[in-house]
C-alpha cells in the first residue's frame, strides 16, 4: 500500500491532481482543500489512501494528515463511500467536520450534497468517540500538538493492530489514553493502553 507519493505536479484540478514521480504520471482523486493547498506549488507531496474495487484502483491524495485521517474516519462508517468521504471533505474543512461531530451538530452534516438526516445522524454517532481525542486538540489552536499527536495515535494503534489486538477495542482504549495524555509519544501510548487492558 502506498503511503505518500512526492513529485512534480503536472496538473492539478479540484477533484485529481497528477503527479510525475519517477517519469510516471500518479492520478489521485484529491478535495477541494486540498486542490487549494496544493495549486500553485512545483513539487508535492501527497499523503495516499487506496481503494481497490473490482474495476478500478483508486488513489486519494491529501496534503494533510488530519484530511486523510477524517477521510478514513468517515469511509468507517456503515454507508459512506470513498465518493461520498470526499465531498464531505471538499464541502467542509476537517476542522469544520470535526467541529461538527463534536458538537453533534446534525443539520451543518446535513448541508453536504447527498447527505440525508439519517446518514448525517450516523457519521455524528459512529464519529463522535473517534475524533474527539485529536479534534479537541485541534481546535485549540495548537495545530502541532494535534498533528503530533495524530500521528502518534494512529502509529501506537497500528502497532497493536500488528501485535494482533482487535482494532476496534485498541481504537477506543488508545482514544482515551490519547486525549488524558495529548503529549504522550508512541511508545507511551502503546504501555498505557497495555496498562489499561484491550
Amino acid at each position: 500500500m502506498y503511503n505518500y507519493i512526492k513529485g512534480k505536479l503536472d496538473e492539478a484540478t479540484p477533484a485529481y491532481a497528477v503527479v510525475d514521480c519517477g517519469g510516471i504520471g500518479f492520478l489521485l482523486e484529491i478535495t477541494v482543500n486540498t486542490y487549494s493547498q496544493i495549486k500553485d506549488l512545483g513539487e508535492v507531496k501527497l499523503l495516499v489512501h487506496e481503494v481497490v474495487r473490482e474495476d478500478a484502483h483508486l488513489l486519494f491524495g491529501f496534503y494533510t494528515e488530519s484530511e486523510r485521517e477524517m477521510f478514513r474516519l468517515l469511509i468507517g462508517v456503515n454507508g459512506i463511500g470513498s465518493a461520498t468521504a470526499r465531498i464531505m471533505l471538499s464541502s467542509l474543512t476537517v476542522e469544520e467536520l470535526t467541529r461538527a461531530i463534536v458538537d453533534q451538530d446534525v443539520k451543518r452534516v446535513q448541508k453536504v450534497k447527498g447527505i440525508g438526516a439519517k446518514t448525517a445522524q450516523r457519521i455524528l454517532l459512529e464519529l463522535r468517540d473517534k475524533v474527539d481525542p485529536f479534534a479537541t486538540q485541534s481546535l485549540t489552536g495548537d495545530n502541532l500538538v494535534a498533528a503530533s499527536g495524530n500521528k502518534n495515535r494512529e502509529e501506537a494503534l497500528s502497532a497493536l493492530v500488528m501485535l494482533g489486538f482487535p482494532k476496534a477495542a485498541s481504537e477506543k482504549v488508545v482514544a482515551k489514553v490519547v486525549e488524558s495524555n495529548p503529549g504522550a509519544t508512541v511508545e507511551e501510548i502503546i504501555k498505557l493502553t497495555l496498562a489499561h487492558g484491550i
